[in-house]
């Protein structure tokens, strides 16, 4: 028998999942690897040999990959908002190509932050200040210039930073490719292909068009501006020819049955790839265009044409996020309680993205022009810095956070009482007949146990900053009328225009600050495990997911871990072992994807233990088109109903799998145990303190998981009985 355990978000090293402090590496690598005690214990009633496999630096690995998750978090959650789509399979193709769009705008939007500190900022407006240039030679060598030369020089940097992404986005596709399961899917849910598909030809048709729409932003940008005097006939043929590919990527995309072919159909590779080569053709052009064109320019202001194209970016992505809860709210399951969230997951998580990706690009563009203004006062920087775009995009995302912050308190004060209701009956339940002074600490279970139920209040939240998120990208549009935030506010509520600007400068700043407490999270996260196991959930949940809408998003590591996984099990039964699979916290939703795809002659001789699961508290909620009560039920005939599920009511991520989800009964009925927690309140004798709250923390150690997996494995070797594998 060998118990191979996986272990969840905490990234924990292989000698704490094993419970043992010498262990020695017997298959994988540095990245993903199996290990064992190395000094294995004789245990001659259980014989069992304990393995885990430790896939913690998967998802970040090393320090540049783990920051990389900040800058690439915005691509990231509109990525995890396609799997997000309900299990309604009439809508599905209308939201794979919504989602995908509106990942294409982020893009678009990523382009034109950078346009817009190298080409409105620095080439237009500072390298055509002499107060700007004074003392900065790094920039004067450019200073009175035509601007047609400006332009072309300064456009080299949207063009690397494209580059990078490029660059960035095709790398990690070859980290997992040899990484497959060892034979077809014997599972055919949804869930079951997790890990299993390759992924490369599909990222790379994404990746061709989405560096092709990148160019493409950038020509348009471009000719934006050689337009404003007056458009040339060859500014014109240009404009058309780009037109012609933004309008091709996007046609693309709204073809999932065409973009969604299987690898061995090269035709559409070819398309994309020429579609790519064209786009970056076309942009050479495009700045020899600005550069030599003789045309005079029109002077003052900022670049032409600019921020009309970045208020039509967030136009789009407003009517693209209406289209998307429409047909999320036309298309759902009208039977009560079958969509979680009203089956708007995705268009919160995408709400959300172009939310923070709004916040970085303004941002950027914020801190470049607080560095060019120097000293310039905060009202005259607003007004004279970055387009307005930006501005109301900053003053709309403080206004979501705000008002977030707000419903926040006020959810939190209403469910309070029935939070605090629900823990007094769970703790005078588990405790009834309390020691002397165990007071102080029954009132701490009680405050554990309501602090985990909010859980299932968050969720909603999102619902609620997505909606303000989109109401924010639509009043941009305000800009295009030349107005501030501040005379808008004050000409309708009455509330002075300087504080409505100091309101978006401090907005700004704490936007910085933000980011930069991501950066230092993202440190943390790599060099402490503790810190980890906190920030980790998000890392863990948005790169579980394939890149199916945005090609820069960072890589899957299931599509290596759950494969791997698999032929690890399979080698092992094959050589005549039987498995106790163990998962805790996202291990387990690892461990279920791959009981899926086992073959019947290898999950016949494999059990499944988890304990602190998300599976049916988080990921059937926010991911139903592939999880949901049909494939728990699969997962669970798989392994013969040897599946045992560990719970308690102070852990906030993990919980029960089947119990109180009707139909549960028969077999399903016994997967859940719930376990007490603290299991005293006053200090046992020979201790000086009360034991732990456990919470979400792993329970390798702990009595009942020792005797769960006792029982599992003496089931494993219990001989098959009829209809039993």
């Amino acid at each position: 028998m060998v118990e191979l355990r996986v272990h969840g978000a905490s990234g924990a090293s292989a000698g704490q999942v094993l419970d043992m402090l010498q262990t020695e590496q017997v298959a994988g690598d540095r990245s993903g690897g199996f290990y064992r005690p190395r000094h294995r214990a004789s245990d001659g009633s259980a014989r069992v040999t304990r393995e885990a496999y430790r896939w913690g630096d998967l998802p970040s690995g090393t320090m540049a990959r783990t920051l990389s998750l900040v800058f690439l978090l915005p691509f990231m959650l509109v990525n995890v908002a396609i799997w997000m789509r309900p299990a309604n399979r009439g809508s599905d193709a209308a939201v794979r190509s919504l989602c995908r769009l509106l990942a294409l705008t982020l893009t678009a939007l990523y382009v034109l932050a950078a346009a817009g500190v190298a080409l409105d900022l620095i080439a237009w407006k500072c390298m055509a200040s002499p107060r700007c240039l004074a003392g900065r030679g790094w920039l004067s060598w450019l200073g009175g210039r035509p601007a047609g030369l400006r332009l072309a020089v300064l456009a080299l940097v949207p063009v690397a930073a494209v580059g990078l992404l490029w660059r960035a986005g095709a790398r990690p596709g070859r980290v997992f490719e040899a990484f497959r399961a060892p034979e077809a899917a014997a599972s055919g849910h949804r869930l079951g292909a997790v890990g299993r598909w390759d992924a490369e030809p599909l990222v790379g048709r994404l990746r061709s068009i989405h560096v092709a729409a990148a160019f493409a932003t950038l020509d348009v940008t471009l000719l934006a501006a050689r337009a404003a005097p007056g458009a040339s006939a060859g500014t014109v043929a240009l404009a058309v020819v780009t037109g012609a590919v933004l309008a091709t990527c996007v046609v693309l995309l709204c073809t999932p049955p065409l973009i969604d072919r299987r690898a061995t159909d090269r035709r559409l590779d070819r398309i994309t790839g020429t579609l790519r080569t064209i786009a970056v053709a076309l942009t050479a052009v495009v700045t020899a265009h600005v550069l030599a064109s003789p045309a005079p320019w029109r002077a003052g202001g900022g670049l032409p044409g600019y921020d009309s194209i970045l208020t039509g970016l967030f136009v789009t992505q407003t009517a693209l996020l209406i289209a998307l809860g429409a047909v999320l709210l036309w298309r759902r399951d009208r039977r009560p309680d079958a969509t979680p969230l009203l089956g708007l997951g995705a268009l919160a998580m995408t709400a959300a993205a172009i939310s923070l990706a709004v916040a970085y690009s303004a941002e950027l563009v914020y801190r470049v022009a607080d560095f060019l203004d120097r000293d310039t006062r905060t009202a005259a920087g607003v007004a004279a810095g970055p387009p307005g775009a930006y501005t109301w995009a900053i003053f709309g995302f403080l206004r979501a956070v705000l008002i977030t912050l707000v419903v926040a308190g006020l959810m939190t004060l209403i469910s309070r009482p029935g939070r605090f209701r629900a823990a007094a009956a769970i703790v005078a339940r588990d405790h009834p007949d309390p020691p002397p002074g165990a007071g102080p600490r029954l009132r701490q279970v009680r405050k554990a146990v309501a602090q985990a139920r909010f859980t299932e209040t968050l969720i909603p939240l999102a619902v609620v900053y997505a909606c303000l998120a989109g109401l924010a990208t639509a009043t941009t549009t305000i800009g295009l009328l030349k107005l501030l935030p501040g005379d808008v506010v004050e000409r309708n509520a009455g509330v002075p225009a300087d504080l409505v600007t100091f309101a978006i400068a401090f907005a700004s700043w704490v936007t910085a600050a933000i980011i930069l407490g991501l950066v230092v999270g993202a440190i943390f996260a790599y060099r402490t495990i503790e810190f980890r196991r906190h920030v980790g959930v998000l890392w863990d949940l948005g790169t579980f997911w394939p890149r199916a809408a945005h090609p820069f998003a960072p890589p899957c590591y299931a599509e290596r871990a759950v494969p791997e996984l698999a032929r690890r099990i399979t080698y092992l039964v094959e050589r005549g072992n039987g498995v106790l699979l163990t998962g805790h916290s996202h291990g387990s939703v690892l461990a279920a994807a791959t009981v899926l795809q086992l073959p019947p002659r290898v999950s016949g001789r494999v059990a499944l233990l988890t304990y602190g699961s998300p599976l049916r508290r988080l990921y059937a909620r926010l991911f139903p088109a592939y999880l949901d009560d049909e494939v728990l039920h699969e997962i669970g005939a798989r392994v013969g109903w040897r599946w045992l599920n560990l719970w308690r009511d102070t852990d906030p991520v993990g919980g029960r799998i089947f119990s109180g989800h009707p139909p549960a009964g028969g077999a399903a009925a016994t997967v859940d145990r719930r376990l007490r927690d603290p299991v005293g309140v006053v200090a046992p004798p020979g201790d000086s303190v009360p034991p732990p709250i456990q919470g979400h923390r792993p329970c390798e150690s702990d009595q009942p998981f020792t005797e769960a997996a006792r029982e599992l494995v003496e089931r494993l070797r219990e001989p098959p009985g009829p209809g039993r594998r």
